[in-house]
Formats: structure tokens, sequence, C-alpha cells
């Protein structure tokens, strides 16, 4: 009898399980192969989680390519020719030159196919072609039928995807469980200023690495959006070393793609409170706050301020020249040597900054200033022109990115050049975005709310270090400054005339005290 070897394969681990009949049937119906045409199976090769695309990159094919060298082995059986492998792209083909080299036969139910015969090579290319186009249907059937339930408000996934304290049944359809109550935890304490991931996850009881997911997912005012899309192209699949299935990159979806979908009528947290929190986290990305607990912190400022100069972020330094010495430089200065802002000594610098938010932000009369000159410069409308090309560059870009991943999903260009491409774009689109920030009219706000915002500012004298801190990343995350002058402030405004304010910080209502703070402050210089 002729020897030849086993193959069965199966796409994922479930196929795998001892529930499931697909391995089973592989076997019984390649041993009524083998009978059929004589042969004698010595060696079974099974594959679990491998994908036809990628079954050269599994130890067991490359097993298979060794033991069909062998002069003994006379062919391989598989249930199908699918089983063999389903091609993505042309050098996947180097399996079939394999069978070529080593004159092995593929046996199928149907019949065997020599690939050294020309009626053999004609037969194996089209099997292969007609396998690889089957996948490809597969997968475009499955995409569109999960987009369905996804703009149905259905779960088109298992329940390894579903976000931090959400669960999915069909009767009830999306819902929060009990332990969504520390996900409400983690909003309250970032917007009372524990911007801290690390300390947000000690005292919210959440994975440190699942806060910064958690807070930017729109699931916990009940919507569910999908912005983002796996690629769909052969090039985005990503194996394992061995082959087993890994995933697909995901890309940006295009504005009309995007799915919104109300999928819970009582939110966990409201909207207005995670509009906040998005403008707290993108602050803290934008400033490069890398705070750290068991860090002894002696620099109240640091990773709030911003050079007004050149725009770039100002560090913290310590001198040791025979006496110690804390100052406040701008990166651009310390590190690129491309800005001239001078070197700011701690202690002067934040006398500064502080006589600017315990007393000016606190005078009434300074600021009903604001709110006129805020006024008036709406009314003017002076940077209509430029938002208008602002906005048209926007557009572009916008479109320009979307014909970058439009050729990279027809195979005009490859991963590299769509990278190099899309980070082109991405920042040109940044610079426009922040540029248009600059330009939009500050929305309208009153007096009233203004000295709301900024009432912790007043017992700012007798909070400890780290309790301004948590004021400053809920109120004020940014500060302009250069050369000791402040120029312009970042505020967070309420929403709807709702302010949260800090909790946990100790007040100190000392008369005496509270004289004494400002008798200190009109030493300093008024600030602009």
């Amino acid at each position: 009898m002729k020897k030849v070897i086993e193959l069965i394969r199966v796409s994922t681990e479930a196929q795998a399980e001892n529930d499931r009949a697909s391995i089973p049937a592989q076997r019984a119906i390649n041993r009524r192969t083998a009978q059929a045409y004589g042969l004698e199976i010595t060696h079974s090769v099974e594959m679990a989680d491998v994908s036809g695309a990628a079954v050269l990159l599994a130890p067991e094919m490359q097993q298979l390519l060794k033991l069909i060298q062998s002069p003994e082995i006379h062919g391989v059986v598989a249930r199908e020719f699918s089983r063999l492998m389903r091609p993505e792209n042309f050098s996947d083909y180097a399996l079939l030159q394999a069978f070529v080299d080593s004159k092995t036969i593929l046996y199928l139910p149907e019949g065997p196919i020599d690939f050294n015969s020309k009626t053999g090579r004609l037969m194996g290319a089209i099997r292969a072609a007609i396998a690889g186009l089957e996948r490809s249907e597969l997968l475009e059937r499955s995409w569109t039928a999960k987009e369905e339930k996804r703009r149905a408000g259905a779960c088109p996934s298992g329940h390894i995807t579903w976000p931090y304290g959400v669960g999915f049944s069909k009767e009830t359809g999306w819902h929060y469980k009990p332990e969504a109550e520390k996900v409400r935890e983690a909003f309250r304490l970032f917007l009372s200023g524990v911007t801290c991931y690390s300390e947000l996850s000690r005292k919210a009881g959440i994975p440190r690495s699942a806060l910064p997911i958690i807070l930017r997912n729109p699931i916990y005012t009940g919507w569910r959006v999908y912005d983002k899309r796996r690629d769909m192209s052969p090039g985005a699949l990503r194996v394992k070393t061995d082959g087993r299935q890994g995933d697909r990159r995901k890309a940006l979806r295009s504005p009309d793609e995007i799915i919104r979908v109300r999928v819970i009528e009582e939110p966990l947290i409201s909207q207005a409170d995670f509009n906040r929190v998005q403008k707290m986290v993108e602050a803290k990305r934008e400033r490069g706050s890398r705070a750290r607990v068991e860090t002894r912190r002696k620099f109240t400022y640091g990773g709030f301020l911003r050079c007004a100069t050149c725009q770039l972020l100002i560090y913290s330094q310590s001198s040791h020249r025979g006496k110690l010495f804390d100052y406040y430089v701008c990166k651009g200065r310390q590190y690129l040597r491309t800005c001239q802002t001078l070197y700011m000594r701690r202690e002067k610098l934040e006398d500064k900054l502080d006589f600017l938010l315990a007393v000016r932000l606190t005078d009434n009369g300074f600021l009903q200033e604001i709110v006129s000159e805020q006024e008036r410069r709406r009314q003017q409308g002076g940077s209509q022109v430029r938002m208008a090309r602002l906005q048209a560059q926007i557009t572009g870009l916008r479109e320009k990115q979307q014909r970058v991943l439009d050729a990279y999903f027809e195979g005009v260009i490859n991963v590299e050049e769509r990278n190099r491409r899309l980070e082109a774009v991405e920042r040109d689109l940044k610079l426009a975005q922040t540029a248009l920030m600059r330009e939009a009219p500050t929305p309208e706000v009153t007096a009233e709310e203004l000295s709301q915002l900024f009432q912790p500012f007043s017992d700012w004298r007798f909070l400890a270090l780290e309790d301004k801190r948590r004021i400053l990343a809920a109120v004020v995350p940014e500060i302009h400054v250069a050369d000791y002058t402040v120029k312009a402030i970042c505020m967070i405004l309420p929403h709807g005339g709702k302010v949260v304010r800090p909790v946990g910080f100790s007040r100190l209502e000392s008369r005496r005290k509270r004289a004494l703070y400002l008798k200190t402050c009109s030493r300093n210089e008024a600030l602009d």
C-alpha cells in the first residue's frame, strides 16, 4: 500500500474543541478516502487556529513539507482543497511548488490531483484560486452582517470585546453591570482633579491600563460609537509567529461611515461631565503629564506650563551649583536651543502665579473685564475669514486622508507608504485643528459663572501642593508664560452652568490668615 500523510486543519480554536465535530468529521472522511484508493496513513498532521492564508507559517505545515520529501511518502490526503490552503497572495502558491518538487499527490474525496501533470497544474491553480475567493466572500459576508448588527444597536462580537462594566443580552440589550459603579467613581475622581492614572486606579479599583480607554468610551453616556474599522485588505492580516490567528489592524472610519447608536436610555455619566473629562484628558495628553504617586513633588505648576513664545512645554529642573536652585525652563531653550525664553526661578514664578490665581481670578471686577473683552471680540468677528480658511483646509486634509486609505485598500500603495502619508496628513490636520480652536470664539460665559468656576482658588494659599495640582487639572490645565509674564490661561469652562467643584480639600476660613496672604501678595507685581 502507498503511504500517505493525513492533513487536518480548522481555522479557530473553538472548532477544535471536544464538543465540535469538525476534526472527527475530517478524520472520518480521510479514512474513507484512503480506503478507496488503497492508501496507508502513516502520519497525521493536525492544525488548529490556523487560517488558510497563513498555513506556511505553521510549524505543523513545515513538518509536513519535510515529510513529503521522503521517497516513501506518496501523497497527502485531505477532506477538501481548502484544508491545504486559502491563498491571499501569489507567494502562498509556493506550497503547491513544494508538492511539485517532491512529486506528492493530493488525495481528495472527489479524486487525486497530481500537480506534476498538465491537468493537475491547471486544476490545482484553479482550486487554490477558488478557495481563496471563498475566504474573501466569507469575510465580506461576516463583515456585512456585523455592520448591520452595529447599526441596529446589537452586539456583533463576543463578550471579550464588551466595555468594562457593560453587558449585553438579547432580551435587554446593552446594560450596565454592578461594577459600572467603579466607572462612575473614576469619572467623579477625575473631575475632582485626580488625573494620575495610578492613583485613580488605586482609588477606583480599576486596572490602570484600562482607565484611559474607559474615560474616552462614550458607552457610559448611553451611546455606542464605532469610529474605527478592521482593515480587510490582505496585507492587514496579522498572525503570530507560529501561524496562529491574530487580528487585523484598525483604521479610522471616514465621517460618513461612523456609526453612533443610542443603546442605553439612562446613562451612567452625563454628557456634560463626559465632555469635560475629554477636555481634561486631552489637556493631560498635550502637556505630556506623567505624574507618579511615589515621586515627592516640589514644583506646584510642573506639567501645567507652556512657553508663550514657542508653545512648547515648560519643564522643571534643579541645579546644584554650590546651592540648590529650582527652575522652570522651556523645552525649546533647554533641549532644542530654539527659544530665548529665560530660565525662571521656581519661587519667583510660583509667587506670581499664586497671586494671579488667588487674587486676580477671584476678583469680580477683573472677571467682569474678561467677560467684556470676550464679548467685544465676539461682536467684531474679525477671525471669521481665517476660520473659514482653516475649516476648508481641514476638510481638504480629511479628503486627502481618505484618498490615502482608498489607495491602500485598492493595493496601489503598501503599508509603509500608507503610514508615511497618513502621519504627514495627521500632523498637518492637528496643526490646522489647533489653529482653528485658537481662532474660534470663546463660548459665552458670565462673570457669575467664572466666579463660581474659580471659587476653589479662594483658599489657594492654604492648600497642600497635591490639592493645588488637583484643582489645576480640573479647572486650569494650561498656563502660557514667558520671562515671568503670564500671557494666557487655558480654562475648562462649565457646561450648562454646572461646575464640578473639586472635593476633599481642607478649607481654612481664618480671616487673619487670609488678610496676611493678601498683604503678602500685594508686594508682587501686578500681572497682565
